[in-house]
Parts: C-alpha cells; structure tokens; sequence
C-alpha cells in the first residue's frame, strides 16, 4: 500500500491495518524543498551478496604479493537476512527527552519533526 497527501491519522491508521496483515506499507509526501518517506515493510527477509576475504599466504605478510591476494577475491556467498520493521505509530511515539533520545537526535534529520 503507498499513501501520500494523507493525514497523520490517516497514515497511522493505515499502517496498523497493513501491518496486522503483513501488507507492505510505504507512505510519503513533499513539501517544497522537504519531504518525508516511510516504509513498513514487516519482517523483511532478503539476501545479501559478501565478498570472501582472502587469506594471505603465512609468509607474506606486506608488500604487493599481500594487497594482490587480498584484491583478487572475486569469490563471493550469499548471506541471508531478516529485518524487523516498525510501525508508524511506534516509530512517531519517540520520546525525545531522555538520555537515549539525545545521541538519537543528532543523527535524525530536521525534516522528521515536520511531520511532527
């Protein structure tokens, strides 16, 4: 479900009947130069490709022959992950007067109290 040009209540609502049905939910809207994008996507699982490491030979420890072995892993695997998402509400529900809430603030963008 995407929703834009919606109230606030309108969008919690919404996104509580999504997320009760495991139903993807994106919702966002734009106001001149801000906006806002939020996505509730359930328990979200997805694969991820990692590069292997390669293991340098116990004799060569520096010079090219090191950084070329550790350059030449082209050998990859796939690692499977799962993520939780939140629901709006929760994640609207922040309280931002605690001790948590202070390093938190410093890494959340001014645009996310304009939804406020």
């Amino acid at each position: 479900v995407c929703l834009t040009c919606c109230s606030r209540d309108v969008m919690v609502k919404v996104n509580q009947i999504c997320h009760k049905n495991s139903i993807k939910f994106f919702t966002g809207d734009v106001f001149g130069y801000h906006g806002y994008m939020f996505a509730d996507l359930g328990e979200h699982e997805f694969v991820e490709e990692k590069t292997k490491v390669a293991k340098v030979s116990p004799g060569v420890e520096d010079g090219p022959d090191a950084k070329k072995a550790k350059l030449d892993s082209s050998e990859t695997t796939m690692v499977k992950k799962r993520v939780l998402f939140c629901p709006l509400k929760e994640a609207l529900a922040v309280e931002w007067s605690g001790e948590k809430a202070k390093a938190a603030l410093k890494r959340t963008a001014p645009d996310f109290f304009l939804l406020q």
